[in-house]
């Protein structure tokens, strides 16, 4: 890590200490991806004559894609299928930008170095398919008791569902979880699941 990775590594890691449960976002989180991200959603809107403005991205950071979709849809004017049109946004992410994706290394070493004494879960919007090739290129697959996803509750960030469903999973309670987050959706699922949360990309 460089010093300034450090000094954030032992900030974060002075937070989250007290919680049995950490709950990690990936994108933009653990994995240094959201300009390629917003690069994919630009490539893909274009095939539909959208000159995607990719603030939307970060506005609607933690949604699932289906739900990017829809919104782009809506504020654009332009109708497509919004599964067709995620499928295509992920086939660009995979294909030309997931196997250059880089760490955001000082949350990535709090989950190596929390691994075996509190238990760790993924929280995120995006599809499973694509989740399990980033953590893989990050060197986090398999490091964690539970992966919540796109698809696997009726509603995605913000709402609380996946925090809650983690949890679940986990066989904790929602007061003794901490959810690590870039993105106010996904702040605002924290809170409606009853956890506390902490912003990374404000430490």
């Amino acid at each position: 890590m460089t010093e300034l990775d450090l000094v954030k590594y032992n900030t974060l890691k002075k937070i989250v200490d007290p919680y049995e449960a950490l709950l990690f976002d990936v994108d933009g989180t653990l994995a240094d991806n959201m300009e390629a991200h917003k690069a994919a959603y630009v490539a893909a809107a274009l095939e539909y004559g959208v000159a995607l403005n990719p603030d939307l991205i970060d506005e609607t950071a933690g949604w699932p894609t289906i739900a990017v979709a829809e919104e782009i849809s809506i504020r654009y004017g332009v109708n497509f299928d919004f599964a067709v049109f995620a499928k295509r946004k992920s086939t660009i992410f995979i294909t030309q930008y997931v196997s250059k994706t880089k760490p955001i290394e000082f949350v990535r070493q709090i989950l190596l170095h929390f691994e075996h004494t509190k238990k760790i879960g993924i929280v995120s919007g995006g599809t499973r398919s694509t989740l399990a090739i980033t953590l893989d290129v990050i060197g986090v697959a398999d490091r964690y008791k539970t992966l919540v996803c796109a698809g696997d509750t009726p509603l995605g960030k913000p709402s609380h569902e996946p925090f809650t469903l983690a949890a679940q999973n986990l066989g904790v309670s929602p007061e003794v979880c901490i959810v690590l987050e870039d993105g106010d959706p996904g702040v605002q699922g924290a809170i409606a699941a009853g956890m506390n949360w902490v912003r990374i990309d404000q430490i």
